[in-house]
């Protein structure tokens, strides 16, 4: 017999199991955070629901709690959740070769801590050529283009290709320069062979780097996939969760989506096409390919090379090298050709323009197919230096500035010194291009620049290096607040491959791509940026990736 007080705690325990049934299932719940939304209002919130990989509801903990159920509750403990950082321009497959053939060169102070490097990476790996890449003359005491001298003595039988950090000039040997057939009367359109005393100095600059990079053979299937896994670990560890790659052949793409479909790829991509035949046949005339984890739909060309080795194409003399004023990679026909390609396919179009000619000759390409306003969303990748009559033409015609913010605070030392004090107001001016339609995206163009999206915040908002230079930042009236930043980085970087409905803010309806820090962005010092943590990240719902303590 049933005493009244096991009565009451029975109807207590089935009145808790009733309410307990009737909240929803949730796969997820992550409850006691600040978590910046980056929707419209930009609003915060405590709390979010995760069903089947999307945010299902949002709100306090205590409404969540009350409404949502799951076996997988979270507790932040007070940290700060963003959505997931979207790298809108960078070179994720070759940051992956990279990691698996290239001696690391970013950062040396001088030719002879790069010869040791190489000795160093040669010895341990071995192989048929001598590779390396990211070494910058500008950090060198004598800021000049090196030559083949020690490079001959060191290698004079192994072919050597040193890739600069901006990937627009090579250094090389003499057996590289023999096994390509380069000599000082060799000739490139679009790009130079650098001669001193009347030979090749092994230096080559833009289209002639393909004599020598054509003969690299290809890395081979199983070292690729090995590779790019390491690459989305990088990532994840990053706070990423999605990549546009600038440049892609229909190989490495069919092997990310091979990848992606065994579940092993989870980085999302945005995958831009080298402007190839191969491409444009199996790609391109079949219109724009939209999935979950893969989206193909933009063609990527060069307009020129890049300012740190003068290969940008300005409208006048380089200040510091009078006579020179670039190099355009291709012919007008060209560009119209591929825009035309583009237009009639539904695929949008992304060029490289560093200088303010190759901006101005872009600009004024697209705007003869794009005849104004539109939704199309062609994009100029880095629109670094803009004379300021051409400003409007990104409003005029819907052109998208896709920006990376470090390139300013790694270029601020020396750029004034390339195009001048005047033509410098227009460089990296990312208020005013902000300004022309509302929105840009944001990314680091890596490997080119470190991997960490939290330094590309950083550069944003304070425009200073990492010791806190220049005080006040460079050009500070052109740094992005610290709510425009995120939002390139998160939901206008989404915009630019047209999934601002799929990704980019937590909303109800979007993917569960997340990140968590123990930092707040929207007020920490620029150093406790620096500092962050990512604690945790997550795509779709699934960690994948949590900070070892």
């Amino acid at each position: 017999m049933i005493s009244k007080i096991n009565f009451f705690i029975l109807i207590a325990i089935l009145s808790f199991m009733t309410a307990c049934s009737e909240k929803k299932q949730a796969t997820l719940i992550v409850t006691n955070a600040t978590v910046y939304t980056v929707d419209s209002a930009f609003s915060k919130v405590e709390s979010f629901a995760v069903v089947d990989g999307k945010i299902a509801a949002t709100g306090t903990s205590e409404e969540i709690l009350k409404t949502w159920n799951s076996e997988n509750i979270i507790d932040a403990t007070a940290k700060f959740v963003y959505p997931g950082f979207n790298d809108a321009h960078c070179h994720f497959n070759g940051y992956a070769n990279n990691l698996a053939q290239y001696a690391d060169l970013r950062g040396t102070a001088g030719p002879d801590e790069i010869y040791e490097r190489l000795k160093t990476h040669h010895k341990k790996f071995g192989g048929d050529w001598v590779l390396g890449r990211s070494w910058d003359q500008n950090d060198w005491p004598v800021k000049e283009f090196p030559d083949k001298t020690e490079l001959d003595k060191l290698f004079p039988e192994t072919p050597v290709y040193l890739v600069r950090v901006d990937g627009h000039a090579g250094w090389c040997n003499t057996k590289a320069l023999e096994m390509a057939g380069i000599t000082a009367a060799t000739k490139v359109p679009g790009g130079d062979v650098v001669l001193k005393n009347g030979q090749p100095t092994g230096v080559l600059v833009d289209n002639a780097m393909g004599l020598v990079s054509k003969l690299i053979p290809e890395i081979a299937g199983e070292q690729q996939q090995k590779a790019l896994l390491e690459a989305q670990a990088n990532c994840f560890a990053a706070g990423l969760t999605s990549v546009t790659d600038c440049g892609l052949d229909k190989s490495t793409i069919l092997l990310m989506q091979e990848m992606q479909n065994r579940s092993e790829l989870k980085i999302r991509v945005n995958a831009m096409l080298n402007p190839t035949e191969e491409n444009f046949e199996f790609f391109v005339k079949n219109g724009p390919l939209v999935g979950e984890k893969l989206v193909v739909r933009t063609i990527k060309l060069y307009a020129d090379g890049a300012l740190g080795s003068r290969g940008a194409l300005m409208l006048e003399d380089y200040s510091d090298n009078p006579g020179n004023r670039g190099l355009q990679i291709e012919t007008q026909e060209y560009y119209d050709k591929i825009c035309q390609l583009a237009l009639d396919n539904n695929f949008t179009m992304a060029t490289h323009a560093i200088g303010d000619s190759a901006n101005r000759l872009m600009l004024n390409t697209y705007a003869r197919f794009l005849k104004g306003k539109n939704d199309r969303r062609w994009r100029i990748e880095h629109a670094q230096i803009i004379n300021p009559d051409d400003f409007s033409k990104f409003a005029e015609f819907s052109i998208v500035p896709s920006v990376q913010a470090t390139h300013c605070t790694s270029d601020m030392y020396w750029a004034a010194d390339r195009v001048g004090e005047e033509r410098a107001k227009g460089a990296y001016a990312y208020q005013t291009l902000l300004g022309q339609n509302g929105w840009l995206p944001n990314g680091t163009d890596f490997p080119v620049e470190n991997i960490e999206p939290l330094f590309t915040f950083f550069a944003a908002v304070f425009r200073t290096d990492h010791k806190g230079f220049p005080e006040g930042g460079w050009q500070i009236e052109n740094g992005l607040t610290r709510e425009q930043t995120l939002r390139s980085m998160t939901i206008w970087a989404a915009k630019a491959s047209f999934e601002e409905n799929e990704k980019g803010s937590l909303e109800p309806g979007k993917y569960a791509d997340f990140v968590i820090l123990d930092t707040d962005l929207m007020t920490a010092t620029p150093q406790q940026v620096l500092g962050a943590n990512i604690e945790s990240t997550w795509v779709g719902g699934e960690k994948v990736f949590e900070k070892r303590e």
